[in-house]
């Protein structure tokens, strides 16, 4: 028996009408889905460019983008929200800084934008924008951190209370965060988190659930104690034992391998350099955010070790002098 004869043209994507796969597919796909989409044909290019289209995903992946200034800083992006969306889903891969290179564009940004969300099992619960301005002497001088809450502001959830370990380790499956720096002066946005928290700390006393994301880029030159930082964002969380959760805190520094925070000028530098540096691939983002700050913890500690080896060694040439030092003194007082 014959097989069926087969339309050729049944198979190509020329032959369903364009608002069909507007209307009816392309608004059913994800950033990463629309973007490999969009190379299959110049068609599907043309339509998965629309600009309604990315800022819908922008909207549904990070409510805290539906605001009416940033819908106006997105839409200045070269290419709109694609541009920001490429940007915001990915993070910066930095090679470690080089003379050459190591200097951003000298137009530093008068302020920076931070939009913010936080999902529990894949529910918002917490979404805020904050700006901050980089242009006064006591930014520049100040160690840089940028806070969502203020001391007396909280925010309920639904998180239960982490009575015990496996409750902390469900914690960190469960909680996801974005935070999203904007430069609206370049027109350049970067992902500062992990995604999935690095470390869960319970504190002994108060019971307070310490959640830390981190994304580690390269700072200073080789072997400097800025060589690589640290983007720490710590998510503090708090309630009365056996109810529900607060968001007490959550906050952004940057820390150098000495364990000191930068200032806002040091900081604006190497955070201006990640904006306009080349992306890396998403693809198993959240093990990679881990492995980095894990490789940055071990780097920590290699240098600390290395550091109290050095001042021990000081210790012991100083101590050695001494001694040398009094004995010469004692031994011409005596032959003298």
């Amino acid at each position: 028996m014959a097989p069926p004869s087969f339309d050729q043209n049944t198979a190509r994507i020329s032959a369903v009408h364009p608002d069909i796969i507007e209307t009816h597919i392309l608004t059913r796909l994800d950033g990463p889905t629309l973007a490999s989409a969009s190379c299959v044909s110049s068609q599907l290019h043309s339509l998965a460019s629309d600009e309604s289209l990315w800022t819908n995903i922008c909207h549904s992946t990070w409510p805290s983008t539906n605001t009416p200034r940033l819908r106006h800083v997105i839409s200045s992006f070269p290419y709109g929200p694609r541009s920001f969306f490429s940007d915001s889903f990915t993070n910066p891969d930095q090679k470690p800084a080089s003379t050459s290179s190591s200097s951003p564009s000298l137009n530093r940004p008068s302020e920076i934008i931070s939009a913010v969300d936080v999902y529990y099992k894949n529910k918002l619960i917490f979404s805020r924008v904050v700006e901050t301005e980089t242009a006064s002497g006591w930014f520049n001088c100040s160690p840089f951190r940028v806070d969502l809450l203020d001391p007396k502001d909280s925010v309920p959830t639904r998180i239960p209370h982490p009575d015990n370990e496996d409750t902390c380790r469900e914690l960190a499956e469960d909680l996801t965060l974005s935070w999203i720096l904007i430069d609206p002066i370049g027109r350049r946005a970067m992902n500062l988190s992990s995604y999935k928290p690095v470390t869960v700390q319970r504190h002994w006393l108060s019971g307070e659930a310490h959640v830390r994301f981190s994304l580690v880029l390269s700072g200073g030159d080789k072997g400097s104690s800025s060589e690589f930082v640290q983007c720490g964002i710590v998510v503090t969380c708090g309630g009365s034992q056996g109810g529900e959760m607060h968001v007490r805190e959550v906050n952004l520094q940057v820390e150098d391998m000495d364990g000191t925070n930068l200032n806002g000028k040091d900081s604006l530098v190497i955070l201006q350099r990640g904006l306009e540096g080349k992306r890396r691939n998403v693809k198993g983002r959240e093990d990679e955010g881990k492995r980095k700050y894990e490789d940055y913890v071990e780097k920590k500690r290699e240098r600390r070790e290395k550091k109290l080896r050095t001042e021990g060694a000081l210790d012991m040439l100083c101590v050695a002098f001494g001694v040398f030092t009094f004995f010469s003194s004692g031994l011409y007082l005596l032959w003298r």
